[in-house]
């Protein structure tokens, strides 16, 4: 999911991108070979640390910046950003329509979102816990999104049976 979502975003050297919940880290380098500049944010202080530490020299650089945060409140300037690069968290998100629109915040108008996740109708069947995760149906992020202000809500999945999907946005 991360590879293909990567894909899609079509990170170019001169962009300027934000990964929102970066969790283990899989996207980092990716993005850091590819973009202008990547800030990424996770709620979790022990894995911003661990981040901090491992890109020093892109953080002394200027290239890298790791902050704590929460989707409902970004700790980001308005309009600051080309793309935006979202996996597998918005099981996690308290609310589709704070996060959606604290991405539109901080995007550029003519920036592109990439949000990869599991359907809830496949996490349920997989036998998720409900208590740690919140099932999210396709079209309710994808609507949750439109009402953001996002005018272009592309659904897309490697195979027609691959179950998670990337959604792009602009």
């Amino acid at each position: 999911m991360n590879r293909f979502a990567l894909e899609l975003l079509d990170v170019k050297s001169s962009d300027r991108v934000a990964e929102i919940g970066f969790g283990g880290g899989a996207t980092i380098a990716p993005l850091l070979d590819c973009a202008a500049h990547v800030t990424a944010v996770d709620r979790s202080q022990d894995v911003v640390a661990w981040a901090t530490a491992r890109y020093r020299t892109a953080i002394d650089a200027g290239r890298a910046d790791f902050r704590i945060g929460e989707i409902e409140a970004l700790p980001l300037e308005s309009d600051q950003f080309d793309k935006v690069c979202c996996i597998n968290t918005v099981y996690f998100w308290r609310s589709l329509s704070i996060g959606a629109g604290e991405i539109r915040r901080v995007l550029k108008p003519d920036g592109v979102l990439a949000l990869g996740f599991l359907p809830g109708d496949a996490m349920e069947r997989l036998g998720f816990p409900e208590d740690i995760f919140t099932f999210r149906a396709v079209d309710d992020v994808g609507h949750a999104l439109r009402e953001a202000g996002f005018g272009t809500v592309e659904i897309h999945r490697p195979e027609p049976g691959t179950t998670w999907n990337v959604i792009v946005a602009q």
